[in-house]
Formats: structure tokens, C-alpha cells, sequence
């Protein structure tokens, strides 16, 4: 992007402020912040001026879930679906792996983190662990795409090289980029976090499919034959994944999307329940949970809003290439940002000082036509590593993989 294009791009949405330094920038320094301002979607910041004008939730109803029973008597059929769908190629997944380490008192990427006691065993390893049980029964590999950040990019790849992908085959695995999203004031002018480059934020989970298709890769995807993708987040060492079960009960019962849930161990427990909202497919966050829909029952007595989504999706990608011509919905969060005041100088906010702007994957289920919401054992497939200590930590996960038989 030349000087005069980012001039006339900024001018638009009324940020010009971001040139402010450009005449005391080295040659590089210029580039980088050229080419930010080139990848920055700047149509969205005008949505921080009426945050409480972005959409509100729908008419919330009960959706069926496909329980444990049901799964144990169709699971012959299930797990053969499952299996010929890999070994034909059909079946993809997408680790989410932007996040750092931070809360876990890391400076390394979150993947990185090592939960072994008396050895080694890295978050990554365990994931890639869990995929070759899969690649062990199916006889094949499948393609492993995975989506780092900014900040963690580099060290990602450079790990996985050096571990050598934890013995899964390197031609099966594929990086991209998630997409950045400029952080702003109240007023939705975009901070500088320093002179030459402008603060910015991953754009949520529900951007992990626009992140690819600008990465270039959607074309590898149709080349290879792949038609579902199986995404995950980096943090829940114990999920399966490409789970062949999961996989063909889904397809059995033509869903265009796939939703793990465990049961809730209490009403009020933090994580996203599934239901429906105005008929469709969705995801009710647990804040957004009134008592009424907490305490409400089924026809059987059993809690209405009862099974919590643990962020293992399974999408049809004709689908996703459907949803993705729609326009997701915009969060908009409030955070502290780091900044530069008016002298150049770094400012670390104790309170939230601005705007981050997110879509969430739970907007993609809403737009898709058809959820399996299938139930998993907690004990075996949820082990978050949210936390150091306490719930849903380093300590939690590592009993959980004790008590699937990991050794640590």
C-alpha cells in the first residue's frame, strides 16, 4: 500500500491520527505499518459508537441432544461412518492455537506449556497424541491445520519443527494466521501501541474459516477432498479429535455441524449451553443464562439447558463457504488496551479504557442449518487448562489425564 492509499483509507473512517509519527520511522517501520493499515478491516470500528445497537439474542427454546445411550446403541454404525469418511480424505481439523501462555505464567505460546511431572508432555503433544489414536485405528493420516496469531507464530512453528510434530507426518500439517482486529477508544479512534503499528486483537474464534480462506488454503482443501472440519481449542488436553463416532453420527443424521457438550455439573457452571434460538441452532453463553432458563425443566423432569459446549465443532464446509458470504455478527468487548500517550510513551490501563471487536463461533452455529449437539464423558474428553491453580487448571487437567492413564 503506497502512503497516499493509506492516507485516503484512513481519511475514510476518519483515523488519520495513525500517520501521526510516520515521518520519524525507519524505512521498515513505515512498511509495517503500511501494510497493517492495507489489512485492517476498518468497517467495523463505527460499531463502537453504538455498541448497544449490534444484535440481541432471540426467543431461547430447548434443542434435542443426542445423549450417551443413544450414542452406545448406534455405535457400531456410527464409528464405521466415522472411519470411511477419514480414510477417504473427507475429514480435516483446525487446532485454535493464537493464545499465549500467560495466565499459566508463561511466556511462550499456550500449546507449549508443559503439564508432564516426572517428564515432558506439552499441551501440543498431548492433542497430536490423542490424533494418532485415531491415525492408529483408521490406518491414515489426516490434514492438521493450525491457526496461530501474531505473537506466536514463529515460536509455534519452530517448536513443532523442533519436536519433530510429535511424530505426526509433517505433510499433513498446515499454519495460517489468524486475522487481526484494531482496538479503539470509546470514541472508536484506533490506539497506537506504538509509533509504528497500531493495537490490535485476534478477531475472536468465529473468525478461524475467514482466516484460512485469506491464508490461501480453502483451494488445498478442495484439491484434497475434504469436506468437514473438525476445530478445537488448544486448551482441553483430554478431547478427541477427528473422533470417528462423533464424526458419523453427524453425518447420519445430515447435520451440517457437529457440537461436543458435556453435561453442566451445576446450573449456574461457566460454559456456553446449547439450545435454540428462534428456531435455529445456537449457543446460550452462561452470563446470558437468566434464572428462568437455568432452573427450567423437560418434559422428563431433567434440566432444559443442560449441556455445555466444551469447543470441539465438526462444520460442513459447503456450509461454511455458505455462511461466510453472510456477515457474522459483531462483539464488541470492552478491555484495557495498551497505548501511547501524546509524548510517545507506553500506557498499561488498570481498567478498561476501550473496545475489542470479535466474531464468536457460536454465530457460525446460529447460521447453519442443522446441529448435533453430542454428548461426551467429562471425565474423559473435557480437561480445560484455563488456570495455574484451581478450576479448570494446570492441577485439574493433569488428575483428569491421570485418571485416563497419561503418564505424567
Amino acid at each position: 500500500m503506497t502512503l497516499e492509499a493509506a492516507k485516503n483509507k484512513l481519511t475514510e473512517y476518519g483515523q488519520e491520527h495513525v500517520l501521526k509519527y510516520y515521518d520519524e520511522l525507519n524505512a521498515d517501520e513505515k512498511a509495517e505499518l503500511l501494510e497493517q493499515i492495507e489489512a485492517t478491516d476498518m468497517s467495523i470500528l463505527s460499531a463502537a459508537l453504538n455498541p448497544d445497537s449490534l444484535p440481541k439474542k432471540g426467543a431461547i427454546s430447548p434443542i434435542p441432544c443426542m445423549d450417551l445411550d443413544e450414542i452406545a446403541q448406534n455405535e457400531a454404525e456410527y464409528r464405521k461412518l466415522g472411519i470411511d469418511a477419514i480414510k477417504a480424505g473427507k475429514v480435516a481439523a483446525v487446532l485454535l492455537a493464537g493464545g499465549m501462555g500467560t495466565r499459566l505464567g508463561s511466556d511462550n505460546p499456550k500449546g507449549m506449556y508443559n503439564v508432564g511431572i516426572t517428564r515432558e508432555l506439552y499441551i501440543f503433544e498431548c492433542l497430536i497424541n490423542n490424533m494418532m489414536d485415531v491415525v492408529k485405528e483408521a490406518g491414515e493420516y489426516f490434514h492438521l491445520f493450525i491457526m496461530t496469531s501474531d505473537k506466536n507464530n514463529d515460536s509455534t512453528i519452530n517448536f513443532l519443527k523442533e519436536k519433530k510434530y510429535f511424530g505426526y507426518k509433517e505433510e499433513y500439517i498446515h499454519f495460517f494466521k489468524q486475522e487481526m482486529a484494531a482496538a479503539t477508544d470509546y470514541e472508536g479512534k484506533i490506539y497506537l501501541e506504538s509509533k509504528s503499528h497500531m493495537a490490535t486483537s485476534p478477531n475472536g474464534n468465529g473468525g478461524w474459516f475467514i482466516s484460512l480462506m485469506r491464508a490461501g488454503l480453502l483451494e488445498l482443501v478442495h484439491e484434497l477432498g475434504i469436506e468437514w472440519f473438525n476445530i478445537f481449542a488448544v486448551d482441553n488436553v483430554c478431547q478427541r479429535i477427528a473422533d470417528p463416532v462423533f464424526i458419523g453420527a453427524t453425518i447420519a443424521k445430515k447435520c451440517t455441524v457437529g457440537s461436543k457438550v458435556v453435561r453442566k455439573n451445576a446450573p449456574d457452571e461457566k460454559v456456553g449451553v446449547m439450545c435454540l434460538e428462534d428456531g435455529r441452532p445456537s449457543i446460550v453463553e452462561y452470563y446470558e443464562l437468566t434464572d428462568e432458563l437455568m432452573n427450567a425443566k423437560t418434559d422428563k423432569g431433567e434440566p432444559a439447558y443442560n449441556f455445555g459446549v466444551i469447543l470441539n465443532y465438526l462444520f460442513e464446509i459447503n456450509e461454511l463457504e455458505r455462511i461466510v458470504k453472510e456477515e457474522l455478527p459483531l462483539h464488541i468487548v470492552e478491555k484495557k488496551i495498551p497505548y501511547i500517550d501524546e509524548s510517545g510513551a507506553l500506557i498499561k490501563p488498570e481498567k478498561p479504557n476501550g473496545y475489542k471487536f470479535e466474531n464468536l463461533v457460536l454465530d457460525m452455529i446460529h447460521q447453519m442449518s442443522s446441529c448435533l449437539p453430542f454428548e461426551v464423558v467429562r471425565e474423559r474428553e473435557f480437561a480445560p487448562i484455563k488456570n495455574a491453580t484451581g478450576v479448570d487448571s494446570v492441577e485439574s487437567a493433569r488428575e483428569l489425564l491421570k485418571k485416563n492413564g497419561v503418564v505424567l
